[in-house]
C-alpha cells in the first residue's frame, strides 16, 4: 500500500489513520513478522472510511478463524496483523496513562488474543542473542526489580523540569528516558513494541507533533540502537553507546537527515570498516571499500543471496520471495546452506535449526560485504 500517498493527500482523518498503520505494520519488523495481505486490503477499508477499526479488527481475527489449512508461517503472520490493528486503534485514541498500569495496558492490549501473558510483567529472567551484539546479549533488569524500576524511570521523568532547557538538551534527555525504560524489558515478549507506542504516546502527551514514519521504516535500527545504548562489556572495552539513539531521536523530533544504518552498530566490526567523525566529533562509521581476501563468496548465488538479505532477519519464505525462487530444495542447496557453510549468514535460533520463527540473517562477515557490494553499487552509478 502507497501509505504516504493517503498521508500527503488524504482527508485529515484518512492521513492520521494512513499513519497509524504505516507505523503498526512497520514495527513488526523489530521481530521479523511480516503482515498479510489481506491485513493491508482491510487497512485501506479502514483508512478509506468503509470500516471502523471495530470491523477491521474482527474482520482480521475471523480472517484467521476460517482458516482450514495452516502453513508454517500462517501464525507469524496472525500475530503481526493482529498487533498491527491493536497498535492502530490506539494510536489514533487521544487518551494516555503515563504510569505503570499504563505501560502494561498498552502491552495487555497490543499482545491480547497473541500471546497468553499479555499484560503480565515477567517473573523470570531473560537473555536474548543481539545481531549487532555479535551473540551477546544486553542484561536486562531482574524480575524480581521490574515493577520498582519501571515505578523509579516513570516517576524520575515524571518529576523533571524541561523548561529552559535547550532542544539538543531534551531530545538527549527523552532518548536517555526511553532506553531506561526498553533496558527494564518487563514482558517476556514484545517490549520494542510496547516501547515505541508508549513513546510515540507520551511524545504527544508533552507537545511534540511526532513523525511516525521513521518508527515504520527503521523500527529494527530504533530497537537496535537502545540494544547499543544498554550493552556494556568492560572485558571487550565495550561501553554503552547512545549516539545511534540519538541519531533517530534527532531526526524524529528535530527533523535531521541522520543516516541511520544498521550496520553502524555492530561491536567489534570488521577491519574493512572505519569510523570517521563529522565536525561535531560524532561517528558516522563510514565503510572503507576495501574487501577482506577471504570474504569473496564461492558462487555468484551467494551474492544474490547476501544483496539481498542486507540488514534485514528473513525467512525461508521471504528469501524465496525476494529472489523470485519456487523450488524450496534449489534455493536451500544453491544459496542458503553455502552462505551458511561459508560463514556469511547465520540463523536467529542456531541451537534449534527447526525454530517454528526461524529467520537468517547476515553474519559480521556478511555485513562486511554487503556494505562493500553496496559501495561499489553507488560508486557505479555516479
Amino acid at each position: 500500500m502507497d501509505f504516504e500517498e493517503y498521508i500527503r493527500q488524504g482527508e485529515p482523518n484518512a492521513k492520521e489513520k494512513a499513519s497509524a498503520w504505516q507505523t503498526a505494520i512497520g514495527l513488526q519488523a523489530v521481530d521479523g513478522l511480516k503482515t498479510s495481505d489481506y491485513l493491508k486490503e482491510t487497512a485501506r477499508k479502514h483508512i478509506e472510511g468503509e470500516i471502523d477499526i471495530d470491523e477491521a479488527q474482527q474482520l482480521i481475527k475471523s480472517y484467521y478463524q476460517s482458516k482450514t489449512a495452516r502453513l508454517p508461517e500462517d501464525d507469524d503472520m496472525e500475530e503481526a496483523d493482529k498487533v498491527s490493528a491493536n497498535i492502530t486503534r490506539i494510536l489514533n485514541e487521544t487518551s494516555f496513562a503515563f504510569s505503570i498500569v499504563g505501560f502494561t495496558s498498552i502491552h495487555k492490549r497490543l499482545f491480547n488474543g497473541v500471546f497468553k501473558f499479555a499484560g503480565k510483567i515477567r517473573d523470570y529472567d531473560i537473555t536474548k542473542k543481539e545481531w549487532v551484539l555479535q551473540g551477546d546479549t544486553v542484561l536486562y533488569v531482574n524480575s524480581q526489580d521490574i515493577r520498582k524500576a519501571l515505578e523509579y524511570d516513570l516517576e524520575q521523568e515524571k518529576a523533571f523540569d524541561y523548561k529552559g532547557l535547550s532542544f539538543d538538551r531534551i531530545v538527549e534527555h527523552i532518548a536517555k528516558f526511553v532506553s531506561g525504560i526498553w533496558q527494564i524489558h518487563p514482558f517476556g515478549e514484545g517490549n520494542t513494541r510496547t516501547t515505541a507506542v508508549f513513546t510515540i504516546k507520551y511524545l504527544r502527551s508533552i507537545g511534540f507533533e511526532v513523525d511516525n514514519s521513521l518508527f515504520a521504516e527503521h523500527s529494527w535500527y530504533f530497537r537496535n540502537a537502545l540494544v547499543r545504548a544498554n550493552y556494556r562489556n568492560v572485558r571487550k572495552g565495550i561501553e554503552p553507546d547512545n549516539q545511534f539513539l540519538l541519531k533517530f531521536f534527532r531526526n524524529l523530533l528535530m527533523g535531521e537527515k541522520n543516516e541511520l544504518k544498521n550496520r553502524f552498530m555492530v561491536v567489534n566490526s570488521p577491519e574493512t570498516w572505519r569510523n570517521e567523525t563529522d565536525e561535531t566529533g560524532q561517528v558516522t562509521g563510514q565503510v572503507t571499500g576495501q574487501a577482506h581476501e577471504n570474504m569473496q563468496p564461492s558462487t555468484e548465488f551467494i551474492y544474490a543471496l547476501i544483496l539481498q538479505m542486507g540488514e534485514k532477519q528473513m525467512s525461508v519464505k521471504q528469501l524465496m520471495e525476494a529472489l523470485g525462487l519456487k523450488g524450496r530444495d534449489n534455493f536451500l542447496n544453491t544459496y542458503l546452506n553455502p552462505g551458511i557453510k561459508e560463514g556469511f549468514v547465520t540463523l536467529l535460533y542456531p541451537e534449534s535449526p527447526r525454530h517454528p520463527r526461524q529467520k537468517y540473517y547476515l553474519t559480521v562477515k556478511g555485513v562486511g560485504l554487503y556494505s562493500d557490494l553496496i559501495t561499489k553499487e553507488n560508486d557505479d552509478t555516479k
